[in-house]
């Protein structure tokens, strides 16, 4: 396969097609890093390699061994993986990215929650609460009972106390008020956590894998304060520092003015390891695939006469030329060009000077590989003007 021929003839729909999926694999890799799935993903991308190679290189008993493999990972991939799988379909869901939500602006109910979640801890009474952001929770959370109250000490100390009937679970507060209670969250996948972490670290990791939630888990046994946000976990050691990254997570967006140009250096900047490490890979199987498309070329491809008399010459046209469209795979037909592609007529029946048309048809074309097909040939017949060269 010649790649210097197949990147020369890269179109704007290539182009696109490469950023689109380097955008797919990019969103991939953050959702489902440090996750079984994603230990799985990264087998399978390795075997694609190895069977698109197999396939390339002609590896017929290999080629035939992925072909039945692949049909029984796929089917064990989505009974294994069915949890992740709907998570990263609700992450495009396009109702989710156009209905985004106002966020509330930073008030004095931080001040009297944050005091209450650390008389919360003081107390050894456990508690998760999810601190809404830009993402809906509600879409990751299952069962809940609404509710409608204010984040204070009377109202968390009813809802966590053990006696209570929605102390098992979590609140959701949005927009500065509880909105649901006893809601239950999905609980992380990660391996190695710390021993000393029970659900409730879990369940608040977890949610925080799958949204911008953040949320905030107290402990009952060892009645510690701690905030769960992108993907990780942090230890709070006072109100005042819980204050300040609440604070942080419901500021409204809007506020924050940034200039164009420092977003679009941010969308570059941003991670860039991980975007140049998912486009250089994309690049890669593109280009392991792309000489099995289906490929068309158009040519310019100058007309040569062959058995011309000696005492004639071409008066008109001049350096005539013929468009040709072919195709055929990727492969074969982008190598093509006017060095390789000859078009020649047999003008031996010219005997005189005078005019004379030739009919253009297939077989005076000769391409360098019988694989690529031609598809058009213009003009479809081409007038010659000769004229007797003059006697010395």
């Amino acid at each position: 396969m010649n790649i210097v021929a197949i990147i020369t003839n890269l179109r704007f729909q290539d182009a696109l097609d490469i950023l689109f999926l380097t955008l797919v694999a990019y969103h991939l890799y953050l959702w489902f890093r440090g996750t079984k799935a994603f230990k799985a993903f990264v087998g399978l991308l390795i075997l694609g390699v190895v069977f698109t190679i197999a396939r390339t290189w002609g590896l017929f008993m290999t080629t035939w061994f992925f072909q039945i493999l692949w049909q029984v990972l796929v089917i064990l991939l989505i009974i294994l993986f069915q949890s992740e799988i709907r998570q990263a379909l609700e992450r495009v869901n396009p109702l989710q990215i156009i209905g985004l939500h106002k966020m509330s602006k930073p008030d004095k109910w931080v001040l009297e929650f944050t005091q209450a979640v650390f008389a919360l801890a003081q107390r050894k009474i456990g508690a998760l609460l999810i601190i809404e952001r830009q993402d809906r929770a509600e879409e990751f959370v299952t069962a809940g009972q609404a509710l409608e109250a204010d984040p204070n000490f009377q109202v968390l100390m009813s809802i966590f106390h053990k006696e209570s009937p929605l102390h098992d679970g979590a609140v959701i507060i949005k927009e500065g008020r509880i909105a649901q209670a006893a809601c239950y969250l999905p609980l992380s996948p990660e391996e190695g956590l710390p021993k000393e972490w029970g659900t409730r670290h879990r369940a608040g990791l977890g949610l925080s894998e799958r949204c911008d939630a953040w949320v905030i888990v107290v402990s009952e046994e060892y009645g510690r304060v701690s905030l769960a946000r992108r993907k990780r976990m942090d230890r709070v050691a006072s109100p005042e520092e819980l204050s300040k990254l609440i604070l942080e997570a419901v500021r409204p967006f809007s506020a924050r003015k940034i200039t164009w140009p420092s977003k679009i250096w941010s969308l570059f900047s941003y991670r860039w390891p991980v975007k140049l490490g998912a486009l250089c890979l994309v690049s890669v199987l593109w280009l392991l695939l792309a000489g099995q498309q289906d490929f068309e070329v158009t040519l310019d491809v100058p007309l040569n006469l062959k058995g011309l008399a000696t005492h004639l010459t071409v008066a008109e046209p001049l350096n005539p030329k013929v468009n040709l469209r072919v195709r055929g795979l990727r492969k074969d037909a982008s190598i093509l060009n006017e060095n390789n592609v000859r078009v020649e007529i047999d003008a031996s029946q010219a005997r005189s000077s005078g005019r004379m048309s030739f009919f253009i048809s297939r077989d005076l074309i000769h391409l360098p590989d019988r694989r690529v097909q031609i598809v058009d040939v213009q003009p479809g017949w081409m007038m010659f003007t000769f004229q007797e060269k003059p006697s010395k």
